[in-house]
């Protein structure tokens, strides 16, 4: 469990302030993270919006998060070339809990950005992001989807940025958005950020998949898993049941 920080050092995060009479806890602190890079268009970018904001308003996942006692804390991230927390942390405890967090998600701006930094993204959410729960929480879910390899962090630096979030006791979860024509095979001549590590990726290039690269390199820790979306299309569908699973602590088959 991580403990509940000092009102002070959580002050910049409680824009949305917690109720006065606020559980002193909950079962599930969830980290929304989001791919806004290059390969994410306009377009793209209002799919994940829009199927993150029905995400958190479908009454499945609603249930799910009211049959926790105290309901969940909620949070999203985007990342491209750096990390940024749009949505910071805020209970969901019904309905309208749920509304008012689609919303914020929904008016979140789109992010300047070209390359696919998830190391820096772990490096942000172990270092910025769980320090700043505003309570305790059983368990810790960081959720990221995108659409393509990490193009800007050295391999070996990119595991220990992973390590970090694991080490906090976090699980990582992953949503690959497979574009078919677009990102079937990975790592051999990816486009990468100047100074990136060179050296192949350790899985055969000319069978490596989005979601082979998310299993090797994303997702970690207790009861992970990987459930990828068919195109961004897919991607409101994907999220929707991922939400159910974590939030429900239940174990993807």
């Amino acid at each position: 469990m991580i403990r509940r920080l000092p009102a002070a050092a959580c002050a910049g995060f409680l824009a949305t302030a917690l109720p006065a009479a606020a559980a002193e806890s909950v079962a599930t602190a969830l980290i929304v993270s989001v791919d806004v890079s290059q390969s994410v268009d306009d377009a793209r970018f209002k799919l994940q919006m829009e199927g993150i904001a029905e995400a958190l308003e479908d009454q499945g996942v609603l249930a799910a998060i009211t049959g926790n006692p105290g309901g969940i804390l909620f949070a999203m991230v985007t990342w491209a070339d750096r990390a940024g927390m749009p949505v910071p942390w805020r209970r969901i405890a019904n309905k309208a809990d749920a509304e008012a967090a689609a919303a914020a998600v929904r008016a979140t701006p789109r992010q300047a950005g070209e390359f696919t930094c998830i190391g820096q993204m772990f490096r942000t959410v172990a270092s910025s992001v769980i320090p700043a729960m505003p309570m305790a929480a059983d368990r810790i879910v960081v959720d990221v989807s995108g659409d393509g390899i990490d193009n800007c962090t050295d391999p070996d630096a990119m595991e220990a940025e992973r390590n970090d979030v694991l080490a906090l006791g976090a699980t990582i979860n992953g949503l690959p958005i497979l574009v078919p024509g677009e990102n079937d095979v990975v790592g051999a001549g990816a486009y990468r950020a100047p100074g990136y590590g060179l050296r192949p990726t350790p899985l055969p290039q000319d069978r490596t998949s989005l979601e082979q690269w998310y299993r090797a390199h994303v997702v970690g820790g207790p009861t992970s898993f990987l459930l990828a979306a068919a195109g961004y299309g897919d991607f409101s569908r994907a999220m929707r049941r991922k939400f159910v699973i974590e939030i429900s602590a239940l174990t993807e088959r």
